[in-house]
């Protein structure tokens, strides 16, 4: 039997994340589909494993808890699968990088799709992209984050930050290869460290089986669309 139940949509996108913390910590899980997701959706909220409006949801079978969120399931995650850091102040930047990742994939998305991108809107987007790549560059550069060493909090093994940071960053750049680019030239030692995060082998591992299952998909729908228009992807 698994060790968790997970609802998020046949996509990478922000159920990557909590797939990931999972792989990394070397847990099972199930996933329940896009209809049980929407059954779920669709439903009475005195029947759902906890109240919520979309996915992610993760159940904690052993535990008999559900919670939805991405920034909470990761929270939960850190706290039970003791990944956190050991300090108050660490622990509270570990959340603020899951946070802007969640910022992040809203803006990429220009938050869920309330608008398409067009050539004159992406272009007009491009500074503020490369300004949350800096977020990371100087996050990582004061905890002595290097090019080919380090880890964006410092210490001396990845953290929740490092795995969330290679989620974001990667399963984007693996899709948007202009995306990629950009990272590359705004922030190189997040860029460095994304890549040797996301090839520890449960990562990698996980990444293969998204390709393998998702194929060239991000995030779906007309969204995704026009961000392909626009990247030329």
């Amino acid at each position: 039997m698994s060790d968790y139940d997970l609802y998020y949509w046949s996509v990478p996108f922000r159920g990557q994340f909590v797939r990931a913390v999972l792989a990394y910590a070397g847990k099972t899980w199930t996933e329940g589909g896009d209809a049980a997701i929407s059954d779920l959706m669709g439903g009475p909220v005195g029947k759902m494993p906890v109240p919520f409006m979309g996915p992610p949801l993760l159940v904690d079978k052993k535990a008999g808890f559900a919670i939805a969120e991405m920034p909470a399931i990761v929270l939960y995650l850190g706290e039970t699968l003791d990944l956190l850091p050991g300090t108050a102040a660490l622990r509270a930047m570990t959340m603020k990088v899951v946070n802007d990742a969640n910022d992040v994939i809203d803006d990429i998305t220009l938050d869920g799709g309330r608008e398409m991108w067009t050539d004159k809107s992406w272009q007009g987007f491009v500074p503020r992209l490369e300004k949350w790549m800096s977020l990371w560059e100087e996050t990582g550069a004061r905890h002595g984050l290097k090019t080919d060493s380090g880890f964006l909090l410092g210490g001396g093994q990845p953290g929740i930050a490092d795995v969330v940071t290679a989620t974001l960053w990667s399963t984007m750049g693996d899709r948007f290869g202009r995306i990629e680019a950009i990272l590359r030239e705004a922030a190189p030692m997040t860029a460095a460290l994304t890549r040797r995060i996301a090839d520890l082998p449960p990562l990698k591992a996980l990444a293969a089986k998204a390709r393998q299952d998702y194929g060239d998909a991000y995030c779906g729908g007309q969204i995704e669309a026009s961000l392909r228009r626009v990247l030329h992807a």
